[in-house]
């Protein structure tokens, strides 16, 4: 099963060690760091899933290292988690490439569902909309079109954000617990039948070689 990998930057120890263990038991792989100079070498060398970023921390703080991460092309979506609850704060916060903004003190619930909800986005901080899968077929991120050998074909919502996870992580195995996760919101039944006419159908469109069983794990897509 694949964990989605989330970077912690949070300076108070008890605070760091509670998020730390309350989202590796909500099944999330965490690497925390408590200043901001571990932090940036950490987020250079390493690929992570989602930043959760206090601001006022030793170094560099959280404000400025997003901004340095962004200026290297760095599109992980990312989190504000600080006291800091000015307007100016906030607008740093989002000019400095947030996609999100948590207020302390915070109940880990309301953290849980911000980072599930963020993890569902994809392709965040992106310089273009469209992705070309193929010589033929090249998929517009907003719109939710297909342009296949020059006809515009539009997939259903759940189609989309299946074709948008494969994107992301092209190459890599994705489990069927990350697929039902996000093509399932918490108040939604899970299908393995709707999953694979989802899977189906998109094959139909982009080729069935694409898109690969990976037996009792998941599936994996490929662009060649």
């Amino acid at each position: 099963m694949n964990k989605a990998k989330i970077f912690l930057l949070e300076d108070d120890v008890s605070l760091n060690e509670t998020i730390v263990e309350f989202l590796e038991d909500s099944g999330y792989e965490v690497t925390a760091a408590y200043d901001g100079d571990d932090a940036q070498d950490l987020i250079y060398e390493n690929r992570y899933d989602l930043y959760l970023l206090d601001v006022n921390v030793p170094g560099i703080n959280g404000f400025e290292l997003l901004k340095r991460a962004r200026e290297n092309d760095d599109s992980i979506p990312a989190i504000f988690v600080t006291s800091l609850n000015s307007i100016d704060d906030l607008e740093s916060g989002y000019d400095s490439g947030c996609d999100d903004y948590l207020k302390k003190p915070f109940e880990l619930k309301e953290l849980l569902f911000r980072v599930q909800t963020l993890l569902k986005r994809e392709f965040l901080h992106v310089h273009t909309k469209s992705i070309k899968i193929a010589d033929d077929i090249e998929y517009d991120l907003l719109t939710n079109e297909l342009k296949v050998s020059g006809k515009i074909m539009r997939i259903q919502n759940k189609e989309a954000l299946l074709l948008k996870l494969f994107l992301q992580k092209k190459g890599e195995i994705v489990s069927h617990t990350v697929i039902y996760d996000t093509l399932w919101s918490y108040d939604e039944v899970s299908s393995d039948l709707a999953l694979r006419t989802y899977i189906k159908n998109l094959r139909k469109l982009i080729g069935k070689e694409k898109i690969v069983s990976v037996k009792k794990l998941g599936y994996k897509f490929t662009l060649k």
